[in-house]
């Protein structure tokens, strides 16, 4: 049957980020969809609440807090995954901070940040998972890149370059992982009513600007990114690779 190619049954997914926003919305699909899902934050509380609340709608979820700008903190919990848990199938990368802030008075400290954290810590995670992925000659990475992986607007120029970066360095990951049976792809959300954009929602001006800008019509609702990502992890997608998949409303196809 053609569900069975939407079927994460018996697969194991890690997401970084994902005890709230985007990530949480994300791993709470993929459970849905079957797989056995790895809740991951800086926060162990907030991790925990997280794992709680699916496990009490009766999916199968398990805590990992982890530092994803760290590489032993990532080393130490991805072998501490694979030896007590089981194999990692899919990995999504969707740890990620915005610093909004007009690029002359950007100070070091800053794009620093912002780097490690949206896109160094997409190299360091995918490099600690993929070495077993190409081992086993079997994987799925998702990197959450986003509209602003090819679109800039005043004040978020780290996050773009950030996000720029994500969509490269996913394309090389498959130039070197595709022979060995790993998919990775990009999954490039437009704009999204969420926590952290609440105060965009909330101003008038922006959201009349963004309904226009956007040929839908209107901001995205975070569920609404919840199939792309089954799709990228599941079998459905065993042939796309290298791929970056806009969830826009059509934001990226208009001038």
């Amino acid at each position: 049957m053609s569900t069975t190619l939407f079927d994460l049954s018996g697969k194991l997914a890690l997401l970084t980020g994902s005890s709230r926003g985007i990530g949480k919305h994300l791993a709470r699909g993929m459970a849905e969809a079957g797989a056995t899902v790895i809740i991951n934050g800086m926060n162990p509380a907030t991790v925990a609440s997280t794992v709680a609340e699916f496990e009490s709608a009766g999916l199968k979820a398990i805590g990992k807090p982890f530092d994803v700008t760290d590489s032993d903190s990532i080393n130490t919990a991805v072998a501490e995954i694979e030896a007590n848990t089981g194999p990692i199938d899919i990995l999504v990368n969707n740890a990620g901070i915005q610093r909004r802030t007009p690029l002359l008075e950007c100070d070091d400290a800053t794009w620093e940040e912002v780097m490690n954290t949206n896109l160094a810590s997409v190299f360091r995670v995918s490099r600690a998972v993929a070495k077993n992925m190409v081992e086993r000659k079997q994987g799925k990475i998702i990197n959450t890149c986003s509209i602003q992986s090819e679109l800039g607007r005043p004040t978020i120029a780290p996050y773009a370059a950030s996000k720029g970066g994500v969509k490269m360095l996913t394309k090389n990951m498959c130039a070197e992982w595709a022979p060995h049976n790993v998919q990775v792809n990009g999954l490039g959300p437009g704009y999204f009513a969420t926590e952290l954009t609440a105060a965009l929602v909330d101003d008038a001006e922006f959201s009349g600007w963004l309904c226009k800008r956007t040929p839908a019509g209107r901001w995205g609702d975070v569920k609404e990114l919840i199939g792309a990502a089954i799709f990228l992890a599941a079998p459905a997608s065993n042939f796309v690779n290298g791929h970056i998949l806009y969830v826009d409303g059509g934001m990226s196809a208009v001038v």
